[in-house]
């Protein structure tokens, strides 16, 4: 029935008029169904006109029985509509229509020709919005509720999420086998081929649906299987033909459900399109427009930037950081600037809803392109927690992958909201997580994370949870973190050593303690430095001599006791003048008493030597720490360079004790400091002499300093790095093409196959031997092995020579050592990110919104090779635009 039928059907009842509305159509009508529901995202600045009572109007309608009815006077209405005259005045109950049904006014009435629009919907019981978080939807078809317990006004959005997601389809799942009869049998991935656009397979049920039939199938009995495909789950595989009889003929259930879907998507099916018939002139500058508006999003997601301001009504002076980048580029771009001066109030494209829709329209294609990138490849899991500025608990994902070039690849999939910590709950979370982007646990091969009870627990940690779904999960304890927790042991259980750090602590909060103290210490700084450098004592250079400051060393930061160290020793005379400073000027006798006991801590021998030794010691593992944070760092490397780590603090102390004294002994002269006779009586200075037993001095700072010292972070080293010494990292470090390959062991790399059932078959594991003969032959004498850095530069080599084909058993197993987990750096960096994104003026942002922001800013590389008409043709497939391509 058409509107114009309507309005006639209207204009012939017989009830005096009591009241007049606007009828004036310009460009756009508002209507609400179950198959064209209007676009929430853009309504900021269209609010409804009035309501209008309809008694006898299309029974399609459906409109609900009222008492009081309302006399509307219809004679006014644009003659544009060429209704019918008629002496008899119409008596239209409106009573009980969704306001959301608004016609708006226009001081231009256009005439549209709207034959043969159907108006046959249901008109929902509320005219308010209807906001449904589709970010979560579940995508198991074994799991979800099914469509008719959603409300009417959300169906067609869960609906069209859901298609826009595609069907689940776990390719590289392992279907688990069922006795049937005889014969074991199960799923097999294949049919995903045959039936790929609507089959779907739980993991959950080990059953097939149908994504169609799921979300618009009629009632037609047994049909096509009736409910099998809907709710149960159809899981006879012995009678597979029965999928094709579920499709059945040109109107069945199955077909009717797939038309359906597609007039869904269809942006011409959607009623606003229909009205709105858009000029093709109209549709470029739309285009134009909307082109515009993803760069400036493009711009503040690449950035990290914030979108909103708090005031951006029109007479802001700063309306924000989207409206003003929208401003500047119209203002240096005519054809935008035309396009935005001449849209409509209701097209700007500016609402708060549609940039989120954009920013996530950005976030789904860049994590597309990743997911394509990642394809079947096995994968690691690398998962940390951290609490944002908000104070919610955050749960960081990153995959790690080899790619088609042997290149390591890690990249983070997003954040997830967690309200409790426990093993079950991320356990929880992971699950839907892999749901979400179709993975598979039986493609897991890794897992990385701190040490913390809830993470690494052998009985009820993630860790054990998730090894028993999946034998080939082996954990990795991140090796920086157990690196970090070795030097933390050091610093806080040796006497001595905490002592050092304790004096340095209380030096940074009497320095730091005010403004005007940092910046007499940066002046005095920067004069050393500038005296220094006219006596030619230092160079200038890029990133050399840059201003500085004292930092506290942090427990769970890593590097920061080294840091905290450089710091003080560049700047131990500024420091020392200003503590003189503050003993003479200071406010009170406290003041000038603890700066006085901190200079002369300061200015003693065993400070300088213990400072002096642990930037010695800190420097070696530094070294292994920026190496362990690499991205592309391999599990086998790794273990080298804990060995290499562990050899040169053997050197030191083998070798190192009269260099180090005579560097100590020079830098105490250059300040002035006493050196003791390593001959005399040690004595203690500001300690009890009870239980101490006469040493010399050369015994106290050799013994037990210095070669305790070394002793002590070599025993954390090896105790820390305890997995260095399973059998799972001993057979993989056979793979190391390091001096011709002399690490080679073809029974431990038989042995390392065995730890993977899922991935080497029996008959791999017999043809296995003869591979990796013939593989050492072949590399030995045609691969340069200085040329080859570590088993990650030959996997490398591998592809580039296509060996990876000539032995694909061998290039598996180097694949495998490749993607088990090293560090969770990545995941680290992503929390540094999160600070960024979501600061303290953003502190409101959703999780959605972060989620998508952090995507976009972390993923940088792969955003900025996002198609942009990708990103046009997701949002406009979102839901029904008013604007039209």
């Amino acid at each position: 029935m058409s509107l114009f039928k309507y309005f006639n059907k209207a204009k012939s009842s017989s009830n005096p008029s009591t009241s007049s509305i606007q009828t004036n159509i310009s460009g756009e009508v508002q209507t609400t169904s179950k198959r064209a529901h209007e676009d929430i995202n853009d309504v900021d600045e269209l609010q409804p006109t009035s309501k209008r009572n309809l008694n006898e109007t299309d029974p399609c309608f459906d409109v609900p029985s009222s008492s009081n009815h309302t006399n509307v006077d219809l004679s006014d209405i644009d003659p544009s509509f060429d209704i019918p005259s008629s002496s008899n005045p119409t008596n239209v109950d409106l009573s009980d229509i969704d306001p959301s049904f608004d016609i708006p006014s226009s001081s231009n009435p256009t005439i549209v020709d709207l034959p043969d629009i159907d108006l046959c919907f249901d008109v929902p019981s509320s005219s308010n919005p209807i906001s449904v978080d589709l970010s979560n939807i579940v995508t198991d078809p074994g799991l979800p509720k099914q469509i008719k317990d959603y409300h009417p006004n959300e169906r067609d959005l869960i609906r069209r999420a859901y298609l826009l997601q595609g069907p689940c389809q776990p390719k590289n799942h392992t279907f688990p086998q069922k006795l049937m009869g005889k014969y074991n049998r199960k799923f097999k991935k294949e049919w995903f081929g045959r039936f790929g656009s609507w089959l779907e397979y739980s993991i959950e049920k080990d059953a097939a649906f149908c994504l169609y039939c799921f979300l618009f199938r009629l009632d037609r009995g047994n049909q096509g299987g009736g409910k099998s495909f809907v709710e149960k789950g159809f899981d006879n595989w012995e009678k597979i033909h029965k999928l094709q009889k579920h499709v059945g003929g040109v109107n069945s259930a199955h077909n009717r459900a797939y038309m359906m879907a597609q007039n869904l998507l269809i942006q011409d099916q959607h009623i606003e399109t229909v009205i709105s018939r858009q000029s093709d002139q109209a549709r470029s500058e739309y285009r134009v427009h909307l082109a515009g508006v993803i760069d400036v999003i493009r711009f503040l997601l690449r950035q990290g930037l914030a979108f909103r301001g708090h005031d951006e009504s029109k007479t802001s002076s700063n309306r924000g950081n989207f409206l003003e980048l929208l401003k500047y580029t119209s203002d240096h771009n005519e054809a935008i600037k035309s396009v935005l001066q001449n849209a409509s109030e209701n097209l700007k494209l500016t609402s708060p809803d549609i940039q989120k829709d954009l920013v996530n329209a950005c976030a789904v294609e860049t994590m597309n392109v990743i997911r394509q990138n990642q394809g079947d490849a096995l994968f690691a899991i690398l998962i940390d927690e951290a609490r944002d500025v908000s104070i919610k608990e955050q749960m960081a994902i990153v995959l790690r992958y080899v790619d088609t070039t042997g290149s390591v690849i890690e990249r983070f999939y997003g954040v997830v909201h967690v309200k409790d910590t426990s093993a079950i709950s991320l356990k929880k979370a992971i699950d839907e997580f892999f749901s979400k982007h179709r993975f598979s646990i039986t493609r897991l091969r890794g897992q990385g994370y701190d040490g913390a009870s809830n993470m690494r627990g052998e009985f009820n940690g993630l860790k054990a949870l998730i090894l028993k779904e999946n034998k080939s999960a082996f954990y990795v304890h991140c090796f920086a973190h157990q690196l970090q927790l070795a030097l933390v042991a050091v610093a806080k259980n040796h006497e001595d050593i905490a002592l050092l750090f304790n004096i340095v602590s209380n030096v940074v909060n009497i320095v730091g303690a005010s403004c005007k103290r940092r910046d007499a210490l940066r002046e005095k700084n920067a004069l050393r430095v500038m005296e220094a450098f006219g006596k030619g004592e230092i160079q200038s250079g890029k990133g050399l001599n840059q201003e500085t400051s004292l930092k506290r060393s942090g427990d769970t930061r890593w590097s920061s006791h080294y840091g905290t160290l450089l710091n003080m020793i560049l700047m131990f005379p500024s420091v020392i003048d200003v503590l003189e400073d503050i003993v003479e000027d200071g406010r009170n006798s406290e003041q000038r008493g603890e700066a006085s006991a901190l200079m002369d801590q300061m200015q003693s021998f065993t400070f300088i030597f213990s400072m002096y030794l642990m930037k010695s010691i800190l420097g070696i593992t530094n070294d292994l720490s920026k190496a362990l944070q690499r991205e592309n760092q391999d599990i086998v490397n790794a273990m080298a360079l804990v060995e290499v780590c562990k050899t040169r603090l053997q050197t030191m102390r083998d070798s190192g004790w009269e260099s180090f004294l005579n560097e100590v002994s020079v830098v105490c002269g250059r300040y002035s400091v006493d050196v003791p006779n390593m001959e005399d009586k040690f004595v203690a200075r500001g300690r009890s002499r009870r239980g101490v037993g006469e040493v010399t001095n050369l015994h106290y700072y050799c013994y037990k300093l210095f070669y305790g010292c070394i002793d002590w972070q070599t025993q954390e080293l090896g105790n820390r790095f305890n997995e260095v010494n399973t059998e799972l990292l001993l057979c993989m470090a056979c793979l190391d093409p390091r001096d011709s390959f002399v690490a080679f062991d073809k029974q431990k790399l038989l042995r390392f196959a065995e730890f993977y059932p899922a991935d080497f078959s029996a008959m791999e594991l017999m043809v296995l031997p003869d591979q990796l003969e013939t593989y050492i032959i072949d590399l030995r004498a045609n691969f340069n092995s200085l040329e080859i850095n570590g088993i990650g530069g030959l996997a490398k080599k591998m592809v580039e020579t296509r060996k990876n084909i000539v032995y694909p058993l061998v290039y598996l197993l180097i694949t495998l050592a490749l993607t088990l987990p090293v560090a969770t750096a990545s995941v680290e960096r992503a929390f540094s990110a999160m600070n960024i994104v979501k600061n303290r003026l953003r502190n409101r942002m959703g999780d959605q919104w972060m989620n998508d922001s952090l995507i976009t800013y972390i993923e940088k590389d792969t955003f900025d090779g996002v198609d942009k008409e990708s990103i046009i043709q997701r949002f406009q497939s979102m839901g029904p635009r008013r604007g039209q391509l």
